[in-house]
């Protein structure tokens, strides 16, 4: 089902024939896209805002001016949901095989466009060409696994029974109605991407609303469902502040919600959603993680190194997937911690332009605050063993550019270990057995992604069974515990991490944004 499996960071990087065509992409987004003022998009129209327009700027260089885009109103986002609703019938009706149809159009205009979509990404969140690239592919393939799954499944229609002589049953699977998607900026293509297909192929509505630190990101993909055929108001684009959102947790005619960010927004949309509406409806949700790896005395050391420094590191570990607790076993932690801290001397930070660039900044000035306070927090009862430092000079001082920092020595009971703190902070602890190291590992209320390096199978096989985490990687190079493909990798959370049990890119998604009636008939 799916041709672009192969396309990921690790084998980007060794492709040259990227570098000319995404330059070239870059160029053209500069010149003809950078700086416009941009509309929302209800039932197909273009929406301007009374309220005004907010700047969106680039954390590479903060005097690019990506664009202006529309500070939403309350009438804007109720007045979104009456059309989504009124465009469910249609929708809801189109054959699942041509909404399928849609998803695999919506996976080939991607693919065209997909150098002007990482050029994007790259500007306006400050990611590598490599992972912008990647970013893209993960969204053709994505649509195109789904339209699988969907064809697998005869559009979820099964015959059952019977129940009793006579009886003729089946079970169907209809969607619900309009659902309000919600992104966030570490992937502001495929993680919009995913909520929004899994709503759309189901024969679902959506009103979608994009991080405001990455809306031209979800502007190129409104434009692609509405180029692929998905018609006006069964898709909506919306653009401002999160918290004029919020509200659509109490409006009645939405039927369920998709978010991905932060605990705190998430829970709190949460428990409106439950309590405001007249009876319980969906929710799907991805609220990030502590993660941890495991390093036992029968890894391969290089190799672990490797994963390790991927995963903490890429993207300045502003992943909810980083490895943010790394715990090594206390036989080989020293001779680890030289290897790990000389490799990570190598990485180079700067301008994610540049295609030498491993890591770019972080995406704004709170989070350049928010590292600033966390490594003076760790000095104070921790160590810091490389790292630490804003940087400064050229174009650092116009941007948000910080150094990959590990730490030791920081008290279990410190809050550092518990945060989620979204940056390229790796806090680093020492074990004595196995047993110890998963429980230490298990000591979250979150529980996304971890992964072990052990040569030994059966270290990595109790490491499966007790480790409380939805996505769990052994030995893995290409990232400790990043880089969940679909079809490959079920990217779900569990405990604090997520709501459903039912991840991103596995064959049970879409079971989300559908429910099942059951049909008899009776023929005597």
């Amino acid at each position: 089902m799916s041709t672009g499996a192969k396309i990921t960071y690790v084998t980007l990087m060794s492709d040259p024939s990227i570098h000319p065509a995404f330059e070239e992409a870059l160029r053209e987004v500069t010149e003809k896209r950078l700086g416009k003022s941009y509309p929302m998009y209800i039932g197909g129209e273009e929406v301007w805002s009374e309220a005004g327009e907010f700047e969106d700027r680039s954390p590479i260089d903060v005097s690019i001016l990506i664009g202006r885009f529309q500070k939403a109103e309350k009438r804007h986002v109720v007045k979104a949901i009456d059309l989504a609703n009124e465009a469910f019938k249609e929708w809801s009706e189109t054959s699942w095989r041509e909404r399928a149809t849609i998803m695999r159009r919506a996976a080939e205009i991607i693919n065209k466009r997909k150098f002007e979509i990482a050029a994007v990404i790259c500007l306006e969140v400050g990611k590598n060409r490599f992972e912008a690239i990647a970013e893209a592919w993960e969204a053709i393939d994505a649509l195109n696994y789904y339209a699988g799954v969907m064809e697998e499944n005869n559009g979820y229609e099964k015959k059952m029974g019977p129940g009793a002589p006579g009886e003729h049953c089946k079970m169907v699977a209809k969607p619900y109605g309009v659902w309000v998607v919600i992104s966030p900026f570490n992937f502001p293509f495929m993680l919009a991407n995913g909520m929004i297909l899994g709503a759309l192929l189901t024969g679902n509505t959506v009103v979608f609303k994009p991080t405001s630190e990455a809306p031209l990101s979800g502007l190129l993909l409104y434009s692609v469902f509405r180029e692929a055929g998905v018609p006006a108001g069964a898709i909506n684009f919306l653009t401002g502040s999160g918290e004029v959102f919020e509200d659509v947790a109490g409006n009645p005619k939405v039927a369920g919600i998709a978010f991905t960010g932060s605990k705190d927004v998430g829970m709190r949309l949460y428990k409106r959603f439950h309590t405001e509406q007249p009876y319980p409806k969906p929710m799907v949700l991805e609220m990030g993680s502590k993660n941890p790896t495991i390093v036992t005395a029968k890894a391969d050391i290089e190799k672990a190194v490797t994963g390790v420094i991927r995963a903490a590191f890429g993207y300045g570990g502003q992943k909810c997937s980083a490895t943010s607790r790394l715990y090594v076993q206390e036989s080989i932690l020293e001779r680890f911690l030289e290897r790990l801290i000389t490799e990570t001397s190598r990485l180079r930070v700067g301008d994610p332009r540049e295609k030498e660039t491993f890591m770019g900044p972080v995406i704004n000035k709170r989070a350049l605050e928010n590292f600033k306070a966390h490594v003076e927090e760790a000095k104070k009862s921790g160590r810091i063993l490389y790292g630490g430092e804003v940087l400064s000079g050229g174009l650092f001082d116009r941007g948000f550019y910080v150094q990959p920092t590990i730490i030791t020595d920081l008290p279990s009971d410190n809050r550092l270990w518990r945060d989620e703190l979204f940056l390229p902070i790796l806090l680093i602890g020492g074990f004595k057995t196995l047993d110890e190291a998963i429980k230490l590992a298990n000591d979250t209320e979150y529980g996304l992604t971890a992964g072990i390096f052990s040569e030994d199978e059966a270290e990595v096989e109790e490491f499966f069974r007790r480790i409380q985490f939805g996505v769990c990687y052994a030995n893995r190079r290409g990232g400790a515990t990043t880089g969940a493909w679909p079809g490959a990798q079920t990217f779900v959370g569990w405990n604090a991490s997520g709501a459903t049990g039912r991840g991103v890119g596995g064959p049970h998604y879409l079971l989300n944004f559908l429910r099942e009636q059951s049909q008899t008939i009776v023929r005597e």
